[in-house]
């Protein structure tokens, strides 16, 4: 375990994760720390490995009056957050492709021949992928990585709030992002729960489930 996170205990992550609605806006997250929890939500599957989720840390104040005015009626968890972590799809996402398998095969996680036929399987696929496909694949992406950051961030002792009501129109281009190209996903605040926040009522699993 690093020296940042906190527990290893599954239940405590699981059972212990609220929706929080105000932090402690003394506790700061150091970089170091963003990186090693960034790293590790990283590790969440994705098509063919493209990983195609971006993030964008706001952890300065300046950037945290930037976002404000755009997070609606959120804008007391943003103000008050360590960070505010804005989650991105890359369309341009296969443009990585040869760097993720090159160094798989240089980290011995594949041999070079089958590097070799997933590009060239997938190269043509992705450039004829239409609009709403690479939409799909990026959306349930960037999903996964989204929920693993915030049981991460329940591991290192901070708390999280999922994002969705902003100006989704605007979040690209205020932060120095091409819009056509970075699909937004979610803000996600992060910090220092001010109070335990509340639990909530799921249903059972009778109810969501069926057997076949």
């Amino acid at each position: 375990m690093s020296k940042f996170q906190k527990t290893n205990d599954f239940n405590e992550i699981v059972y212990g994760r609220r929706s929080i609605k105000v932090y402690d806006p003394t506790v700061k997250i150091s970089r170091e720390e963003m990186i090693e929890i960034l790293e590790k939500a990283s590790k969440a599957p994705s098509s063919i490995n493209m990983q195609p989720w971006r993030f964008v840390v706001i952890d300065t104040e300046e950037g945290k009056e930037k976002l404000a005015p755009l997070s609606r009626f959120n804008k007391e968890k943003v103000l008050s957050s360590s960070a505010v972590i804005a989650v991105f799809g890359d369309k341009k996402n296969f443009d990585y492709a040869e760097e993720i398998y090159s160094n798989a095969v240089e980290l011995g996680y594949m041999p070079q021949e089958v590097k070799d036929a997933q590009i060239n399987a997938f190269t043509p696929y992705y450039a004829n992928m239409s609009e709403d496909v690479m939409k799909d694949t990026i959306m349930l992406d960037a999903g996964l990585v989204s929920m693993q950051l915030m049981l991460v961030a329940r591991a290192y002792g901070y708390d999280t709030n999922p994002i969705g009501g902003y100006e989704k129109d605007q979040i690209a281009e205020s932060f120095g992002l091409e819009k056509d190209r970075y699909i937004p996903i979610m803000l996600l605040t992060i910090g220092k729960a001010a109070n335990e926040g509340f639990q909530s009522y799921r249903l059972p699993v009778d109810t969501i489930t069926e057997w076949r």
